[in-house]
C-alpha cells in the first residue's frame, strides 16, 4: 500500500498525489495555480545529474520556481545545503514544508516570480537550481535575463533540468553563446526512469 502512496526519490520521500495528508492540505488551500501541484520528472533529472556531479558541502543554494522543492531538500538532506526555495505561487509552500519535515530538513520560502529576483539577492547564494521552469514561450528571455544577474553577481553554478521543451533549449542555446556552459542530454535509468535535457552554468 506505502508504494501506492508514496515515493522514493533517491533516498528523499515524497507523497503522491492520493495520500491522505497531500489531500488534506489540497483541501485546506486549494490547487496551486502555476503547474505545482506534484512531483515533476525533471526534478529527478536534477538529482541524478546532482548526484553524478555534486555541489560542495554547505554552499548556500536558491531553488527558483521550486514547487515542492524537492531538489532543495535532496541539496539540503545530502550536501548540507542551506536551501532557500522561490515560487511565485505561494500554494505550494504547505506541500514543500511538509516534504522538508518528512525528510528532517529546514528550506526557508520566498514568494516571487524569478524575473523579480534582483542581483543583490542572488550574491547571498552560491547556486541557484531549477527544474521544468522554462515552459512558455515567454518565459525563455526572463530566465536568460536570470542567468545573466547569476553570473553577474558571481554564482558559482546554476543548474537547469527541462524533458525538452522548445522554450527551454531557446534559452539553454543562448546560454551556450554567452557563458561557460554544458547542456547536454541527461537519462535517469529504473526505477526512476525519465530523461530530458541538463544545462550546468560555472
Amino acid at each position: 500500500m506505502t508504494d501506492l502512496l508514496e515515493r522514493d526519490v533517491f533516498g528523499i520521500k515524497v507523497l503522491k498525489n492520493n495520500h491522505p495528508d497531500i489531500r488534506a492540505i489540497k483541501r485546506q488551500i486549494g490547487n496551486a495555480t502555476i503547474h505545482g501541484n506534484k512531483f515533476w520528472r525533471s526534478t529527478g533529472l536534477m538529482i541524478d545529474y546532482l548526484n553524478a556531479s555534486p555541489p560542495p558541502k554547505g554552499w548556500k543554494v536558491l531553488e527558483v520556481g521550486c514547487g515542492w522543492g524537492i531538489s532543495g531538500i535532496y541539496c539540503a538532506k545530502n550536501y548540507q545545503s542551506s536551501v532557500t526555495a522561490l515560487d511565485a505561487d505561494e500554494t505550494v509552500f504547505p506541500y514543500l514544508h511538509y516534504h522538508a519535515e518528512l525528510n528532517d530538513v529546514e528550506v526557508a520560502t520566498v514568494k516571487s516570480r524569478y524575473e523579480k529576483v534582483t542581483t543583490a539577492m542572488l550574491s547571498e547564494f552560491d547556486m541557484v537550481i531549477g527544474s521544468d521552469i522554462c515552459f512558455w514561450d515567454e518565459m525563455a528571455s526572463p530566465l536568460f535575463n536570470l542567468v545573466g544577474r547569476a553570473y553577474k553577481a558571481g554564482i558559482k553554478r546554476v543548474v537547469m533540468t527541462d524533458p525538452g521543451r522548445p522554450p527551454f533549449r531557446t534559452m539553454a542555446e543562448k546560454c551556450m553563446n554567452r557563458y561557460d556552459a554544458i547542456y547536454d542530454k541527461w537519462s535517469v535509468p529504473h526505477p526512476n526512469n525519465t530523461s530530458g535535457l541538463v544545462l550546468d552554468i560555472s
